[in-house]
């Protein structure tokens, strides 16, 4: 552990200069004491590296000194080479630097470790896509991408989710993040955070003014902010639902971003009761492909959503097929009117619904 601890502390001062003995304590999760060692014992294994005291003060390492140690373990190597969402690279325009800078990783690293990390590669793939999707549009990133690195204000023409009309925004952005490959835009609008769809966005431009960020905050922080008003979200609907064990494995996969409780066996061992969360009662018709495979138990307000949704599902297919049975618009069913149908006796259907309330023609 000293000597991963050594060579970190090495590698952050030939990267970053002077830097704190207590920035490098918080980094390492040691005390200052610790660092003060450590820096002693790099010294005296010839390493010219340095402290000065006070306001300005930190450690250093020696003008025009480098090292070629890349310290990688076995493990680290590995690391480099399970990449998740390669589209996120192409999006960025990155995708030949990230092959570039892996054949240079590749070349720097120890030799012991270079067969692992290339089988690695091959025979692991991280795909971030979801099933039974079309590929989502192309984004245009590069306006987003100059105003986060050069920080300036950007002028945003954006559509909302089921709005007419795009509207437009001059936000302040922090940075950009891609969740579940969506690509999102984190900025500040008025001085509170805002999360922007970046394929809602229609037109984005680069101002002249200077990014006003709030002092001390960074994009993981607005990000953390974003994501919990997201899926704390207030005025949410608790659903209580029993799903047949058969079809479990299926149902988490579908809806297990919903879920809120571990599922919990009813005791009759056909059923499984399981717990979700949604934003509004409508969302819970996502559960009526399952059929009767899942029943919602409450609250009763998503029962009634399911049924009403199920009943005009049930009338605009038996409207259908009546239609087909009744013959072609504006004129007789076959058979009708004109002598008996070339294809045998007319044999009249069923009435729908006996047994259960009025017939329907």
């Amino acid at each position: 552990m000293k000597s991963d601890r050594l060579l970190s502390i090495l590698l952050l001062l030939q990267t970053r200069g002077r830097v704190r003995a207590h920035e490098l304590a918080e980094r390492l999760e040691v005390s200052v004491r610790t660092i003060y060692r450590d820096v002693e014992a790099l010294s005296a294994s010839g390493v010219p590296v340095y402290a000065e005291r006070g306001r300005r003060g930190g450690i250093e390492l020696l003008a025009g000194f480098r090292t070629d140690v890349t310290g990688l373990t076995a493990d680290e190597s590995r690391a480099l080479f399970i990449l998740a969402a390669q589209g996120a690279h192409a999006a960025l325009g990155l995708d030949a630097a990230l092959g570039s800078a892996l054949r240079k990783v590749m070349a720097a690293l120890p030799a012991p470790h270079r067969p692992a990390a290339e089988l690695t590669s091959r025979r692991i793939l991280v795909d971030a896509s979801r099933w039974m999707r079309d590929p989502d549009p192309a984004v245009d990133l590069a306006v987003l991408q100059d105003a986060a690195f050069a920080d300036r204000r950007l002028r945003l023409t954006y559509r909302h989710g089921g709005a007419a009309r795009p509207v437009t925004y001059t936000v302040d952005p922090y940075g950009l993040v891609s969740k579940a490959g969506v690509w999102y835009l984190v900025a500040d609008r008025q001085g509170a955070p805002r999360l922007f769809r970046v394929d809602r966005v229609s037109g984005a431009v680069l101002t002249d003014a200077a990014v006003r960020r709030r002092p001390g905050v960074e994009l993981a922080d607005v990000w953390a902010v974003l994501k919990r008003q997201v899926e704390e979200r207030p005025g949410g609907v608790d659903v209580t639902a029993r799903v047949r064990r058969s079809r479990l494995d299926q149902f988490l996969r579908l809806n297990g971003s919903s879920v809120t409780r571990t599922p919990v066996d009813d005791g009759t061992g056909e059923w499984v009761t399981v717990r979700l969360g949604y934003r509004a009662a409508g969302e819970a018709k996502m559960l009526l492909p399952f059929g009767d495979h899942v029943e919602v138990l409450g609250p009763p307000e998503v029962r009634a959503v399911l049924a009403g949704t199920a009943a005009e599902v049930a009338e605009l297919y038996g409207a259908a097929e009546s239609a087909a049975a009744d013959g072609p618009a504006g004129g007789p069913a076959d058979g009708a009117a004109g002598g008996p149908a070339d294809t045998g006796p007319v044999v009249t259907p069923p009435a729908r619904g006996s047994g259960n309330g009025p017939a329907r023609p």
